[in-house]
């Protein structure tokens, strides 16, 4: 199995894990009926920006095996650039996600991922796909939490996109069964320290502060949830924008939508205030329907929230 090359040169570019997500109807305990389909934050977030008109590349590693195809396939389905997928020549495996509905809108997510293909990450993975022009490289603090080696690949791609005057693009993303908070904001801090734009979710935004990280950043983003967002930019302003209030299906990849929007925004040159606005649509889209990236929405699609309640589009 080879990835597929396509023509060189994106706007966006991110690095990541790319998944197997067996999604249970029910609690697995029981055997549940499961769906298959492919999951990421950080493709999540290059999905989003394709189906919002963007040249989005993905740089990663999957197994020799049938949920690699997948991976790459609905990748390249979604108009993602994988010139730079690599299978894994090491047999690791495609790594795994398992998720089910708990009780209500709560959603219990597993990962099956240590030893996997996405964790062996090295910086000759990456380096030479940042050459092609990328204006964004987007990170997230996921990744480093792999394996050192990944680690390693995330850092030495911020620096190499800084020396290229690349915009670097880090949401903290933290993830409770992967790392201790103490162990996290040992790694993150330097990373933070490299963005260009910091992102975090307000109950996250401590593991990177007090620190010059948060001033370093152009602009720091801090999305609340059902509160809305707000970015303070490095001469101290604030803008702040509300949610969108939609019927809430599924959380999960919400905050990967939000990063897709507001990126879209940066990309097209937007002032802040329509960046957020821009990111709280595409996150809207994403927690009125089911699955991490399924519902993302393209451009024509974000005028919909404009309509009254109840309007039959014809």
């Amino acid at each position: 199995m080879t990835a597929m090359t396509s023509a060189a040169g994106v706007d966006f570019l991110t690095i990541g894990e790319t998944m197997g997500a067996l999604r249970a109807a029910g609690p697995i305990r029981l055997g549940s009926a499961m769906t298959l389909s492919a999951a990421g934050a950080e493709s999540t977030v290059a999905i989003g920006l394709v189906r919002l008109g963007h040249r989005a590349g993905w740089v990663g590693r999957v197994g020799d095996d049938g949920v690699g195809e997948l991976v790459l396939r609905t990748l390249r389905a979604e108009g993602v650039d994988v010139t730079y997928a690599r299978v894994d020549p090491n047999g690791r495996p495609t790594g795994l996600m398992t998720r089910e509905h708990r009780v209500g809108s709560l959603i219990r997510v597993d990962y099956h991922r240590a030893g996997s293909a996405g964790s062996a990450l090295e910086p000759g993975d990456v380096l030479a796909a940042l050459e092609g022009g990328t204006r964004v490289l987007h990170l997230t603090g996921i990744t480093p939490a792999l394996s050192p080696s990944a680690a390693e690949t995330v850092l030495v791609a911020a620096r190499r996109a800084r020396e290229l005057g690349v915009t670097v693009s880090f949401d903290v993303n933290y993830r409770s069964r992967l790392w201790s908070p103490e162990r996290a904001r040992e790694v993150l801090l330097p990373l933070a320290e490299l963005a260009d734009v910091l992102i975090a979710s307000s109950d996250e935004l401590h593991l990177v502060a007090p620190t010059s990280a948060t001033h370093a950043a152009r602009e720091v983003v801090v999305t609340r949830g059902g509160d809305g967002a707000g970015v303070t930019t490095a001469d101290g302003g604030t803008v702040s924008v509300p949610a969108h209030s939609v019927p809430v299906v599924d959380v999960v990849g919400a905050g990967d939508a939000f990063v897709a929007g507001y990126l879209s925004g940066l990309l097209d040159g937007l002032p802040v205030e329509q960046r957020l606005r821009r990111a709280v649509a595409v996150g809207a889209f994403s927690v009125a329907t089911a699955g991490d990236w399924e519902g993302l929405p393209t451009r024509a699609d974000l005028a919909l929230l404009d309509e009254p309640a109840g309007t039959t589009v014809r």
